[in-house]
């Protein structure tokens, strides 16, 4: 099973959901702006891949955030701040079998799906 996470109108997005429906990948679409993330979900990704490559620190969202919520991260203040705004979670995440492919490159979407 795969599910692609991300927002409907992230330009990233569109590029990483154009290639799956080309290559003819199967795969459901989680929109953040929906349906949020769940904490277990988000646990679940921290460990697999960590904080730091899930939190987008070059978004808007991030950048707007006064200097106290940027300064001293760790993991639990980096998931608080993503769970409050999932915008800041880099996007895409995809979600293949269990596997973690986080931000979109053809080449390494390719390489996941190779047969």
């Amino acid at each position: 099973m795969t599910t692609i996470y991300g927002i409907k109108n992230c330009d990233t997005m569109k590029k990483a959901r154009t290639w799956l429906e080309e290559n003819g990948v199967a795969h459901d679409f989680h929109d953040y702006k929906v349906k949020g993330i769940d904490a277990a979900t988000l646990d679940g990704w921290i460990g697999k891949v960590g904080w730091e490559v899930l939190l987008n620190k070059a978004g808007t969202t991030f950048k707007k955030l006064d200097d106290a919520q940027k300064n001293d991260l760790d993991a639990a203040k980096a998931k608080a701040l993503m769970l409050e705004q999932p915008s800041m979670i880099k996007r895409p995440v995809l979600d293949v079998d269990g596997a973690l492919v986080v931000g979109f490159k053809p080449e390494t979407y390719q390489q996941t799906f190779k047969a």
